[in-house]
């Protein structure tokens, strides 16, 4: 599997402004490394041929016409002796071969003698010879102008040719190369340094705004950046401030209306427990007048029907109160030590939820737990509600210890829940869609079934199990081995 690296802004600009220094300084180096070496090479070639030409004015006249092999021999050691420069001569007259006073001079290139006999110019060209670099020139000699007049300026059948060895510029080329090659280490070096104090500067401003955000992310909403100067990131730390100061107020909005929401619905919820309280006697007292049938049958189904919306609407305002504990941080735990199977057992009874084709209870063992048996009731009574009315029989509790922690289950093997409703169901007032006209519940006991949990140190999760059905995991601290009973 490919994995990207993640390189840092940091590493990323020191590692941008080397490379373009690093190609900068090397296009530098190459640069003047070629311009010196063809200041070098025009430079010896000028005065090659400037020499050449100077030297054969003096010795050419002297020659006699037309040359045999012995004058030609003496014109090229003539020339070798020359204090201009150290080159070896060959001298060839017309279609005859180059004769030459040094051994140890190069051949003359064919290229380079069939140019100069047919342009009767002088040129020039640039040989490799036993590892080493060549100049060679080929100089065609004229008659001087104080010969017959037929004959003057007019070419003598004569060439010279000169090589001149290259071993030294090349030699000079090269150091110059060396120590471009040593001045590119301490200029990286410096580039280097210059990187690491361009990205604190750069940078800097954008780890503020880093750590800023940051504080602004862990509710520190009046924090609020430094402005400094009048470039981009000043102009970016303003549109920060700007945005940091919405959101407070925008939060400080929010969690106005949000605990005005509560205190309503609590003080709603208190409103209605005194006269609900007043209710309930007179509803249970008719519902046992019409289970007993001493009422005619439309009014005692009237009256069964009242009374069930009265505990209901009985239970939703319990919730609330409960709900509006929690959110102002009231509520409470009256811890003791127990073991949860225990619960589990009195919670079953008490609603007469016996074991059975209904409910099925797996309590294999021990689990001691310091807990509120009330809010572990509750948790425990609301999962069965729901696994029986949205679920299908039988309904599984089971418990058991797993990694120093009590786990207690509640399966059923209805349909389970739709996965786009998974992460909504521990949402107050959420309901299914497919349970809003079918339930009675107020959407608020699976969010205080998960606030009983987290009060105790503990989760409450929802998930499906692989068979179908829903799974609802309620997780629990286990108390100390000593404080155990």
């Amino acid at each position: 599997m490919v994995r990207t690296l993640r390189v840092g802004l940091r590493a990323r600009f020191i590692v941008a402004f080397l490379l373009t220094v690093t190609l900068g300084t090397l296009l530098s180096a190459g640069f003047i490394v070629y311009q010196a070496r063809q200041d070098f090479l025009e430079t010896t070639q000028n005065h090659a041929i400037a020499s050449l030409r100077t030297a054969l004015n003096s010795m050419a006249p002297d020659l006699p016409f037309p040359p045999d092999s012995v004058g030609l021999h003496d014109l090229a050691s003539q020339l070798d002796r020359t204090e201009a420069l150290s080159w070896h001569s060959s001298v060839a007259y017309r279609d005859g071969d180059p004769v030459s006073a040094s051994a140890g001079a190069p051949p003359v290139p064919q290229q380079l003698r069939d140019h100069v006999q047919h342009k009767g110019q002088a040129a020039y060209q640039r040989i490799n010879w036993k590892g080493q670099p060549w100049f060679y020139i080929g100089m065609p000699v004229a008659y001087a102008h104080d010969t017959e007049l037929e004959n003057a300026g007019k070419l003598s059948g004569l060439t010279v040719y000169t090589a001149l060895s290259l071993e030294d510029d090349r030699k000079d080329i090269a150091t110059l190369t060396a120590a471009a090659r040593t001045a590119t280490v301490p200029a990286l070096t410096l580039a280097l340094l210059l990187a690491l104090l361009a990205a604190r500067s750069v940078l800097r401003p954008v780890q503020r705004l880093r750590n800023a955000a940051d504080r602004i992310a862990s509710g520190e909403l009046g924090y609020r950046l430094r402005v400094r100067g009048h470039d981009e990131l000043a102009g970016l730390a303003l549109s920060f401030n700007t945005m940091a100061a919405n959101l407070q107020q925008d939060d400080t909005q929010r969690r106005r209306m949000e605990a005005g929401a509560r205190r309503f619905a609590a003080d709603v919820a208190h409103e209605l427990r005194t006269p609900l309280a007043a209710m309930t006697p007179v509803t249970d007292l008719l519902a046992e007048d019409a289970a007993s049938q001493r009422l005619p049958p439309d009014t005692a189904e009237a009256i069964q029907l009242v009374t069930e919306r009265i505990r209901a609407f009985t239970s939703m305002i319990e919730d609330l109160i409960e709900m509006s504990r929690f959110d102002a941080r009231a509520a409470r735990l009256h811890e003791v030590n127990m073991d949860l199977r225990t619960v589990v057992t009195k919670s079953l009874k008490l609603r007469g939820w016996s074991t059975g084709d209904q409910i099925q209870a797996d309590l294999p063992a021990p689990i001691p737990v310091s807990a509120d048996p009330r809010r572990i009731d509750a948790i425990l009574a609301n999962l069965i509600d729901n696994a029986l009315r949205h679920g299908r029989p039988p309904v599984i509790v089971t418990a058991h210890v797993e990694s120093h922690t009590a786990v207690l289950t509640v399966t059923d093997h209805g349909r389970g829940i739709p996965e786009d409703e998974l992460p909504h169901v521990f949402e107050r007032f959420y309901r299914a869609k497919a349970t809003h006209t079918t339930t009675d519940g107020s959407g608020i006991g699976l969010a205080l079934a998960q606030e009983n949990a987290l009060l105790h140190g503990g989760t409450l999760t929802a998930a499906n199990a692989p068979t179908g059905g829903a799974v609802f995991t309620l997780t629990l601290p286990l108390s100390a081995p000593e404080d155990s009973q």
